[in-house]
Parts: C-alpha cells; structure tokens; sequence
C-alpha cells in the first residue's frame, strides 16, 4: 500500500464509536455562500493589526484548479475510498465525496486578507501556548484564541470556536486548507478535513485529519512551496477550500452577503473586499447596492432584504441615543432611524462595533411599520451582545446560554429593547401624521353608546304593557323605568330590519344588482353592516389602510369576494346615504389578500377578496380627499 501519511495526519483509535458526520457541518452548510462568506470576513476583521491605520483588505477568488494540484490528494482519496456508511445519510455523503473526487478539474474559492496579524508560532506547531495561534487555529476544535487586550477582544466576532468548520462544509469532501505569512515572513501552509471515523489497513482512525507533518508525536506544518492558488507571500492569513459545492459558487451571492453583512464596515473605510475583478469599498458601495442585479429596487418590494435600505439609514439620518437595561447594568446604543410610509415591513440592523451586522431585529408587535433602523453600541455594548449571539453570529436570544440568571437578564435586554424601539416608532407616526385640531370623538362616543345599549339589553329584558309602552325588568323580574335608549334602539331595529347578532356583523337584506331581472335568487347580495370595533382604519400622508373583520360572522366569512360601500356619518352616528363618491376621493384601491386592484364605482369598490374572514384595502387618495370624515362600512357578498 501506498505510504498515506506524507501528508493527512489521522489520529488512531482503539476502535470505531462514532459513525456520523460532524453535525456542525450541516448546520453551517444549510447556510450558503453567504454564511461562509460572513464566517471568513469575520476572521479576517477579528485579526485586523490595532496598530495600522489601512482598512482590512480581503480578496475572493472562485476559479477552478487541477485536482493534481491540490496538496495530499491522493492520500485523502485513499481515506475517502475506506469510508463505510452505517446509515442513509453517511452512506449518501460518502458516494457523493467518492464521485466528486473523479473530476480532473475541481472548483475553489479562496479568501485571502491583508492589513492583518495573521497566525503566530507556526514554526513551533502544536503546542499549547496562548502565545502561538497557529497551533490553536490549525490543532484544536471548538477552541477560540482570546485577545490579551479586552476591549480589543470585546470586538471580535468570535466566541464559540467552531467558525472554522464553516469553510469544510462548503467542500463537497470537508476539505480546507490555510496559508500563513507571519511577522517575520515565514510561510507555512496547513489544512483539515472532515471524514467520519474509518479503519484503513488494520488501524483505526478519529473523524479529523490535518495537513501536517508528524514529529515526534507532534504535529508540524509544511513550509509553503505549493501551486500558486496556495501561496501567501504577505503577511495575514489565506483559506482555500478546494471541490467548492456547485450551489456555492455564485458571485451574485458572495457580494450581496458582503453587503448585507458589512455594509458598516465599508462605509466606515474598515473593509476593502475584492470578489475577481469588483472592488467593493466606500465608493462603490452606494453603486452596489443601487444595482438591480444584486438588489430589487422598488422600495414597496422589500420584505426579505433590506440592504439598500439599511445603507440610506445609516449615511443620511443623524443617530439618537437610546437606552437599554438588562437588570443590573444600561447599555448605549446609537440608533438610527428612518420612517418612510413606503416601506412594507420595519427592521432594524444591529451591528457590532467592527461593522458587521448580526441580524435582522424585527421589533415586537411592529414588523410591518414603515420604518428602518440601524444599531450600533460601544465597546460594553459589543461584549454584552456578543453574549447573546448564537454560533452563526445571525441572532441574539437567550437559547444558548445556560446559567438561569443570564437567561433572565437577556430576556429583560431583548424586551427593553423592544420597548425603547417601539418609542421611537411611534413617535415618528405622530410626527408623519399629525393631527389637525380637535380631534373628533363623536365616533368612539357612537361606538361606547352601542356597546352600552348592547350590555343594557342582555342584562334586562323589555315587558309590553296595554299601553305600548314598554317597561326593563332585571332578571329577577322586578320592574325598572322604562329607558329612552332602549325605546331608541327598537326604533332603529324596526326601521332598518336588522337582525343583530353578537358578531359585529348585522344582516341588513337583499340587495339586487341595477338592470338585472329582480325575480332570480342569484343575482340578489346580502348587506351586512360592519360594527365600527370590527374596523381597523389608518390614514397616512396619501393614502388610506383599511381592515375589516368578519370572521366572527361565518356567512360572510366563507364568501371568497365582496364589495364594500362607505356611508359618511358624524359625531352623533346619523348615517347620510350616497353622498361619498369613491371615484373623486381614491385614484386606486389595492386589495393587499391577492394584490390586486379593484374596481372603482361612484357607491361602491367592488372585487375585494376576503381570506380567513378578513378584509384588507389599500387606497390611494385624491386631493380632494377630506381626512376628518368617519364611515359606517357596508360589505354584500
């Protein structure tokens, strides 16, 4: 047999006790390109040098390479051949490696960075100095180098020491491998991969191999004289992962993660990163992200990704200080914010301090507000949210930590967070959409004397005497006077014909369409008139959201459409028929169920959808439009 230990170092073992793959590795594969573009931008950023004054500069490459001219190939194809699956997935993967490893020419990526430390001690290899990151880096798993300097350390992106492992998932065959370029110029090339546990020959052999040579029971890493996709001649730190998945290898991908994520980090001059020949920097970056290809452009359209949104907020609107408690300490943070009525669902980045975003916070209670924010802290704030992050660095929550007290003070974090975010919100809706003079209750004091007369009746039952009259005994059947609202109430169920329900929905009848026979059932619509609580109504600067609830009424929820008529009403609920014209008050009418528009008529809008018994418009006014008018809302389905 061929000698295969020239290269790959694989630890024996008395016997096989673990026949899976590392569950890591799928957890960081289910995150694309773009979470392995994050995790290597991140390293790099993390060993920036403190003492220069460059931006860190970060190079990706996707090409393709000679198998041949991967380092210790054939080795690992030995090792890849004497894998045994013990179950479906195992089984699946393995013949995946073994097929992979045919083609002669094989795709890559690298991430090469500059304007940082790169790895220290790599000429003494695996020693268990703090001092020598190499050997922290290249020998140890779930292990993280921690900086001397805690506010330097506070900054970092790191923490939970498997981050590594990200670019070994995005091999077809977990392989990756690192040059180096130190301090003092010294080269030295390493590597790993991700196989299960194995017997080969008659030895049996731990998941992990590394690309080192073995000294005196030690490992050791090769001076770096390999293919020039390898090389690394300046100081800081290089990573190649060779067989690069086929669904990884799209640039569009990789510059809008580096984007999304770094967006900071750019316009600060904090990061340069080249993807082949496009150079994303301060200058380029508006240019970026204004670019239909990378990015939809429509403002009313981004509901998943709001980059270009994030990059306004940050370079145009002044910061406001906001303050959050977790219990026993307040944190600062810079927010800022931008309230724009055309944004369809509010989010707010919150950034670390070296420039990279953690997630996506939508704020409780209000995802679908027009707004966009950005938040960043200091150097405390960093440390405390770098606690809360999970091992992707995409979320803060509290599912990772462990010591119950934490868990609480986080929790407190996140809802405060929540609180102090929301202020905000809600002040800049007063401010888009003040209110010009008095403000008009008669309809809340309509609404208030419904529901009075609505408890009055369930709580007493109306008597007739000889005269008309009508007298209210309570329940035990003792006579009360007789009230002038209940008098009031009869008066109007008799001249509507309303049959009053519970529901907040009331039958007024059958309407029949103009010009059509009034003898067919078919063409004849039931009038349900909508209890103003069954309403919610929002006016903005030029146009009008409007939500009805049926859903209580399972008539006319189970209708898939409707029309919707308005009758102007004022402060004391007298109704005042067809004189609201819809055509000179709305230009459209959108119907947010289906998107669509409807159509317009002088009395009515007519094709709205309703789905799970709810109705949603969307209107765009007119000029003319005046704001101060209340309506009773009329649905005939």
């Amino acid at each position: 047999m061929k000698d295969i230990n020239n290269h790959w170092q694989f630890s024996r073992i008395p016997n096989i006790e673990e026949s899976n793959f590392n569950k890591i590795l799928e957890r960081f594969y289910s995150l694309g390109v773009a979470g392995l573009t994050r995790e290597n931008i991140q390293n790099s950023l993390d060993g920036r040098l403190k003492e220069a004054d460059q931006p860190v500069v970060v190079k990706i490459e996707l090409g393709t390479v000679k198998r041949q001219s991967i380092p210790g190939i054939e080795s690992i194809v030995q090792r890849i051949n004497s894998l045994e699956g013990r179950n479906g997935y195992t089984k699946e993967t393995i013949s995946h490696m073994k097929a992979s490893m045919l083609e002669d020419k094989v795709r890559y990526i690298s991430f090469e960075d500059s304007n940082t430390k790169g790895l220290s001690g790599a000429k003494y290899g695996q020693t268990n100095s703090k001092d020598h990151t190499w050997g922290i880096y290249a020998y140890n798993k779930g292990v993280h180098f921690e900086e001397k300097d805690e506010n330097f350390e506070a900054s970092r992106g790191g923490s939970h020491g498997v981050g590594k492992i990200a670019s070994n998932a995005a091999s077809d065959i977990h392989m990756m491998y690192f040059a180096n370029c130190d301090a003092e110029g010294e080269q030295h090339l390493g590597g790993t991969i991700q196989l299960i546990e194995h017997k080969l020959g008659n030895n049996y052999y731990r998941s992990t191999g590394y690309f080192a040579k073995l000294i005196d029971e030690k490992f050791m890493p090769f001076e770096n004289h390999f293919h020039q996709i390898f090389e690394k001649k300046t100081r800081g730190l290089k990573i190649v992962i060779p067989f690069l998945r086929e669904n990884f290898y799209k640039k569009d991908e990789i510059i809008r993660a580096i984007c999304d994520s770094f967006f900071v980090s750019i316009i600060e001059e904090k990061l340069i990163v080249h993807v082949n020949d496009l150079i994303i920097d301060s200058k380029t970056i508006d240019a970026i992200v204004s670019d239909p290809q990378y990015y939809t452009q429509e403002i009313e359209m981004m509901k998943k990704v709001f980059t270009p949104l994030y990059v306004n907020t940050y370079k145009n609107m002044q910061p406001r200080t906001i303050e959050v408690g977790n219990q026993t300490k307040i944190y600062k943070f810079n927010l800022y914010f931008n309230y724009d009525e055309r944004i369809p669902k509010g989010r707010m980045a919150i950034i670390r301090t070296i420039g990279m975003k953690i997630e996506d916070f939508a704020v409780k209670n209000n995802s679908t507000k027009p707004f966009n924010a950005v938040l960043i802290g200091g150097i405390e704030e960093d440390s405390y949210l770098k606690s809360l992050e999970n091992e992707s660095h995409t979320k803060i929550s509290s599912d990772d930590i462990k010591d119950p007290h934490l868990v609480k003070q986080a929790r407190k974090f996140i809802g405060n967070l929540n609180k102090e975010v929301v202020k905000v919100i809600e002040e800049e809706i007063r401010k888009s959409n003040p209110v010009d003079g008095k403000i008009n209750t008669g309809d809340l004091l309509y609404t208030m004397e419904l529901d009075f007369k609505d408890n009055l009746s369930q709580a007493f039952a109306a008597t007739k005497i000889k005269n008309g009259k009508s007298l209210v005994t309570n329940e035990t059947g003792e006579n009360t006077d007789a009230t002038q609202a209940k008098i009031k109430r009869k008066k109007r169920e008799k001249t509507a014909k309303v049959d009053s329900t519970d529901t907040g929905v009331r039958k007024k009848g059958k309407m029949r369409e103009k010009g059509v026979n009034e003898n067919a059932a078919e063409d004849q619509k039931d009038e349900y008139k909508i209890n103003p609580a069954r309403v919610e109504r929002l006016l903005m600067q030029n146009q009008e959201v409007i939500q009805l609830n049926l859903a209580s009424n399972p008539e006319v929820a189970k209708a898939q459409s409707c029309q919707i008529k308005f009758n102007i009403i004022d402060g004391m609920g007298k109704e005042y028929l067809n004189e609201f014209n819809m055509l000179e008050n709305y230009s459209t009418v959108i119907d947010t169920n289906s998107g669509n528009d409807c159509e317009i008529s002088p009395d009515s809008i007519k094709n709205v959808s309703i789905k799970d018994g709810i109705v949603s418009l969307q209107l765009a006014l007119k000029p003319a439009f005046n704001r101060s008018l209340k309506f009773m809302y009329y649905v005939e389905v």
